[in-house]
């Protein structure tokens, strides 16, 4: 081999390394480039807070809570500007995010309770966003739903609720405050009646006060503690039950829905329907935002979970704080919506007739 050839390989040799090394340290570099990125892509950015209800009220509460303070958490600092877009019981704000909104993670949103069940069983025909697809980032609250009545109803307990009617009032067709006692008629043997068409919570608790009903099927314990602490602090409700895989520690003595069953049709039913109804309230961007924009997101949540600040605005505000991370919540979500079709259809079978929700 000549001299020439040999200076030649050696050459090449090099020059091949040097490639080698570029590829490796750009390689190296890429997670800080990555979160650069995120970091870049943000800073200036206005996001939207869409709010599915109108203002006031607990979605409107908690939604603005979390707007004000995740902002400062996420990479490069965007503002966020909440937009309330109320109507057909959250489906409207759900399908904007899903079909309409920008999926680059600058909008955010907290969908309704039982939007994970309803598009589950297939209740609403206009439900098109499909939540599988969304991006969870967390949860603020799994608080569970209590049925209760007023402490002048004879009614104190489930059993009583069987043996004789007592009414119930409820906000409006397709509501879990008319259909969870619809259930509890169907596969408890419950006598309630329901009085449909006050316009909130707030309005049927009212009512309840003044004797015009007897009590209230679906008021997450977080939310009555924060509303009406009165009603809390001076015993004047009867709890009936709550729904929820867990008993809140502030309840001990209140059964689970699931535990009231008679039989294992009516358990695998009532289970699935309080597993659903844990998802609670859901924080989450629409589908198709890049893994690290999401991730960024998520981490987020949880510094503002942790954050002194926020933590004072949420007690001041009477906001309980019981969190869950984007990853549980994801799993959470994509288990109700993957169960079984036979266990889906027993559900559907005793859920009374939905229709368009206003």
């Amino acid at each position: 081999m000549t001299a020439t050839t040999h200076n030649s390989n050696q050459k090449k040799t090099g020059g091949l390394l040097a490639i080698a090394a570029a590829a490796l340290a750009l390689g190296a570099a890429a997670p800080a480039k990555a979160q650069q990125s995120v970091e870049d892509f943000y800073k200036g950015k206005q996001m939207r807070f869409v709010i599915r209800s109108a203002g006031g009220g607990g979605y409107d509460l908690y939604s603005r809570l979390i707007a004000s303070h995740i902002a400062r958490h996420i990479p490069g600092q965007p503002t966020i500007v909440p937009q309330n877009m109320p109507g057909a019981g959250g489906i409207i704000a759900a399908n904007y995010m899903g079909e309409i909104a920008p999926k680059d993670g600058t909008q955010l949103t907290m969908i309704s309770q039982a939007l994970a069940m309803d598009q589950a069983l297939g209740l609403t025909p206009s439900f098109k966003a499909d939540l599988r697809t969304f991006g969870w980032v967390g949860n603020l609250g799994d608080s569970n739903i209590l049925s209760y009545t007023y402490y002048t109803s004879p009614t104190k307990t489930m059993d009583d609720a069987k043996k004789r009617e007592t009414t119930i009032g409820a906000t409006g067709a397709g509501s879990a405050t008319t259909w969870l006692p619809v259930i509890y008629n169907t596969l408890l043997g419950t006598k309630f009646k329901l009085i449909q068409g006050y316009k909130s919570g707030a309005d049927v608790k009212l009512a309840m006060e003044r004797g015009e009903v007897e009590g209230y099927a679906a008021n997450p314990w977080a939310a009555l503690a924060a509303a009406s602490p009165e009603l809390v602090k001076n015993k004047q409700l009867y709890i009936l039950t709550q729904v929820g895989i867990a008993r809140e520690k502030d309840l001990p003595d209140v059964p689970l829905l699931s535990e009231l069953a008679t039989d294992q049709d009516s358990k695998d039913i009532l289970t699935w329907i309080s597993t659903a109804m844990a998802v609670g309230r859901p924080i989450g961007t629409t589908p198709g935002v890049p893994p690290e924009r999401l991730a960024a997101l998520r981490k987020a949540f949880l510094d503002t979970i942790k954050d002194p600040v926020f933590l004072a605005a949420a007690e001041k505000a009477g906001a309980e704080i019981k969190p869950i991370d984007g990853v549980t919540l994801q799993a959470m979500v994509d288990k109700v919506m993957s169960s079984p079709q036979s266990l889906k259809d027993k559900v559907k079978a005793v859920m009374p007739d939905r229709g368009e929700p206003n």
